[in-house]
């Protein structure tokens, strides 16, 4: 957004929740920083300057504030659009870049340099890479804190600092006063229980489309693998050399409750991480709803179903599978193949009340998958060779699946892959990737809901040059032709991707 002061002033003088998350202030008087719905008195004007993120504010010497909490305002990435190496690079700072690497190698991944990499940071989020690195850092580590009774020594590794004494030092700093103090003020509103099991609230910008997420999960959830009850999104989940499970339903505010259950604390960053990118938690509906409907035809559309998100994956190689499984055959039909292979050649999870809820194992690792026997799958030939293949290519480079420098990149990669085509490459590009305008043009649900009265569909070609009109939204626009396909999810069929 235009950073016009006056107007930033306006909104916290309003307090308009409209902009919780577009904006934050610091007060000099008192060296800490706000969100717009702060209960505190509006401070003079002379006394408040205004910044983009929590981190630019941040890295300016400010505080964040007891009262209105920062860590708990949306993540919004409206202004990402403006930038595609900005929010390239901030996917990667939130997957854990910077605990391994320093800037430049950051920058090396997004083939940009180093100084232009700051200097595109401070232009569309006010802080350097580092600053955000450090602000998600304590943020969340100051969630932990409010939120759960986890130990201090596992809140510091769950909140991705190295050492417990780093974490000490950054709050006193900060703060000026330990983590504790902060945990006394705050209280615990929500348990953790034992094993490294807590749960926390992830905020989004409302309104959110929770039954289309879930219809949309549901129709897809590998059996074994992942559980849809009770409104409630439950699943397996394998990051790194941490196993557990990750439970999703909505609060009751403009937050998801998210239960993680992961023995190893330290891998709980790249988790939330996941999370927010599954549920697609940094969209900002109103900026996309708009610009979309500007086309008289999904106008009605995005009136129909306000605040629909474009859901994300967990895992690029577990989607791939499933996108080569899903060829030619339907949505069901290839969940249900994808589970009997889990079953087969992923590892058993033993935990007694997770097995009750229905979650028996962990997805195959590509490392497993590639060993397999193509004449044991029970596919054709083929798709079992490029299944295979996909395994190994996958399992020879971890980065695979990872972060592009475009989207134009990200398809040509993966269209270099066994058994991937257009169509493939474009939905995993848009899923696991998280390109907001990824768009598989020659997919028959999106075909189908832009049928004629008379029954004539969009050829693909025809699909695309319609979608010019749609970008960089085109990934929105997408999941809003899928939900207003006349035909059940379960019965659709992916269009050839091979």
């Amino acid at each position: 957004m235009d950073m016009d002061d006056d107007a930033c002033y306006r909104a916290f003088q309003t307090r308009d929740a409209r902009f919780d998350g577009r904006i934050f202030c610091g007060v000099k008087t008192t060296g800490i920083y706000c969100r717009p719905i702060c209960p505190a008195r509006t401070p003079k004007r002379e006394n408040m300057t205004f910044h983009r993120s929590a981190a630019a504010a941040q890295e300016a010497g400010f505080r964040p504030c007891l009262r209105c909490r920062p860590e708990t305002s949306p993540d919004l990435g409206s202004w990402r659009g403006t930038s595609n190496t900005v929010s390239r690079a901030l996917a990667l700072i939130e997957a854990g870049a910077m605990d391994i690497g320093d800037v430049d190698a950051l920058a090396g991944r997004l083939g940009v340099g180093e100084r232009q990499l700051r200097r595109l940071f401070q232009q569309h989020v006010g802080a350097s890479p580092v600053a955000v690195a450090q602000t998600r850092r304590v943020l969340l580590a100051k969630q932990l804190l409010h939120e759960t009774r986890l130990p201090m020594a596992e809140v510091a590794l769950a909140a991705g600092f190295g050492s417990v004494r780093r974490f000490n030092e950054t709050f006193q700093q900060l703060f000026r006063r330990p983590p504790g103090a902060l945990r006394r003020l705050g209280g615990a509103e929500i348990a953790a229980g034992e094993g490294g099991a807590a749960t926390i609230r992830l905020p989004y910008r409302a309104p959110y489309d929770w039954p289309a997420m879930l219809a949309f999960l549901t129709a897809r959830a590998i059996p074994g693998v992942e559980v849809v009850a009770n409104g409630r999104y439950a699943r397996t989940l394998t990051v790194g050399d941490a196993r557990g499970v990750v439970m999703v339903e909505p609060g009751e505010g403009a937050y998801l409750k998210v239960t993680l259950r992961f023995p190893k604390v330290q891998a709980w960053p790249a988790i939330i991480a996941k999370v927010r990118r599954v549920f697609d938690l940094a969209a900002d509906p109103a900026i996309i709803e708009a610009h979309l409907s500007e086309d008289p035809d999904l106008a009605p559309l995005v009136a129909a179903r306000p605040g629909l998100r474009a859901p994300g994956a967990w895992d690029g190689f577990e989607l791939s599978v499933r996108a080569v499984l899903g060829q030619q055959i339907t949505v069901h039909a290839a969940r249900q193949l994808a589970g009997k292979i889990s079953a087969a050649y992923g590892e058993p999870l033993l935990d007694e009340a997770a097995n009750q809820l229905g979650l028996t194992q962990f997805f195959p690792t590509p490392e497993r998958l590639a060993t397999v026997d193509v004449e044991t799958l029970a596919m054709p030939r083929a798709r079992g060779r490029a299944l295979v293949g996909l395994a190994a290519a996958a399992a020879a480079d971890p980065d695979l699946f990872g972060t592009r420098r475009s989207l134009d990149e990200a398809v040509a990669a993966l269209r270099a892959l066994p058994g991937i085509g257009e169509w493939t490459a474009q939905y995993i590009a848009m899923r696991a990737l998280r390109e907001p305008d990824a768009f598989p043009s020659a997919d028959i649900g999106l075909m189908r809901a832009l049928e004629t009265p008379d029954g004539v569909r969009p050829t693909p070609a025809e699909l695309l040059i319609r979608a010019e009109r749609w970008r960089p939204w085109r990934a929105y626009a997408a999941s809003h032709l899928w939900a207003a396909d006349p035909k059940n999810p379960s019965e659709t069929k992916h269009a050839q991707a091979a």
